[in-house]
């Protein structure tokens, strides 16, 4: 996508609903104001909006002014809901109303934690793939089924950008940031948030077993649980079977039944991913993250890696190293011009106006 040239500022609505996450409104908001800061430029403007203009009181009981209603024409270019607690009955039908009409007129809407579950009940999140914090996934697929989850971290497209729970939304912000106005922005904000790595939109959030399982099946958890605790030395599945009391052939049917896999395949799964983390965010040898992973042999983990993954895991660890590469020179850049221009040993960091932006 090429860097947004609007002279105008992007301006974002934040709809509050009752019981709104802070940690997921903050996540969000703050990305926007450290563009500013650090380009010198108002790229962005944003609204914090309750359905009568009055506070809202947030899940830990902070009250959050607002600045305006949505009675009110804000002219906004993205709009974003923020959800929380209860979020099932925090909702009202005149905010559904009104994001109804926000789509109607093109703006761009959105969602945090579990914000979603708004824009499903709207109807606006119908044949769409969206993201939103694991707990209310469930009730969305059910009450709304023509609503399309996926367990990604977040996602974005042209008119929808949702997220995740906690503190996801800043990973989402600053990929939005990066699509309007590039890598060095970017990268001096995640500097700034002491952000060392931003995750992608692919990259996927961690469904507690108890929760995607309903907490209907105890067995099936307790033998998830044992895996994930055993990875280094994975146990026999006769061994797991004896741990919880049941058969080998019970053991087989429940991971068919509910994981659609065998329990070595998930039992694989599990030691993969557990690889991927170790590849990408430590200096671990590889042969080490194989061994870390209970892999006997390091062409047996890298053959199952790129089987799995789709790349073997070298070139996993280069991919993640260009990209630290990357960020690497764009920091020394964005100091070697700072170098240029001023004087001061404090400049060398990214600070007030310290990133150039052409619009």
């Amino acid at each position: 996508m090429k860097p947004y040239t609007n002279k105008n500022p992007q301006k974002i609505g934040f709809l509050l609903i009752d019981n709104f996450t802070l940690i997921s409104f903050a996540s969000a908001i703050d990305p926007l104001r450290m563009a500013n800061q650090l380009s010198s430029q108002e790229l962005y403007q944003w609204v914090v909006i309750s359905e009568d203009g009055k506070p809202v009181i947030s899940s830990d009981g902070i009250k959050i002014s607002a600045d305006s209603d949505i009675r009110k024409d804000a002219q906004l270019d993205t709009l974003i809901v923020v959800g929380g607690l209860d979020i099932t009955h925090s909702y009202t039908k005149a905010q559904l109303n009104w994001l109804k009409q926000l789509d109607r007129n093109s703006i761009q809407l959105g969602a945090v934690c579990t914000g979603a579950y708004v824009l499903a009940a709207a109807g606006l999140l119908d044949n769409r793939e969206f993201s939103a914090h694991w707990e209310c996934i469930p009730s969305i697929s059910e009450n709304f089924p023509k609503a399309k989850h996926n367990n990604h971290l977040y996602s974005l497209s042209k008119d929808r950008l949702t997220s995740s729970g906690g503190i996801v939304p800043l990973d989402m912000m600053l990929a939005l940031v990066h699509q309007q106005y590039g890598s060095q922005l970017v990268v001096a904000i995640s500097d700034m948030f002491i952000c060392d790595r931003i995750r992608g939109e692919t990259d996927y959030q961690r469904v507690p077993m108890r929760h995607s399982l309903v907490n209907t099946q105890p067995k099936l958890v307790e033998l998830v649980s044992l895996m994930e605790s055993n990875l280094e030395e994975p146990i026999g599945l006769d061994e797991l079977a004896s741990y919880v009391s049941i058969s080998r052939r019970q053991l087989e049917r429940l991971f068919q039944k509910y994981l659609n896999c065998t329990p070595s395949r998930y039992y694989l799964k599990l030691r993969l991913m557990r690889a991927r983390q170790l590849l990408k965010q430590t200096s671990l040898s590889i042969i080490e993250i194989a061994t870390a992973c209970g892999f006997v042999s390091t062409p047996h983990f890298s053959k199952c890696y790129r089987d799995y993954m789709g790349m073997p895991p070298r070139d996993e660890r280069l991919n993640t190293q260009t990209r630290l590469g990357e960020k690497q020179r764009g920091v020394a850049k964005a100091h070697d011009k700072n170098k240029a221009k001023k004087s001061d040993i404090f400049h060398n960091e990214p600070s007030y106006g310290s990133i150039d932006i052409k619009r």
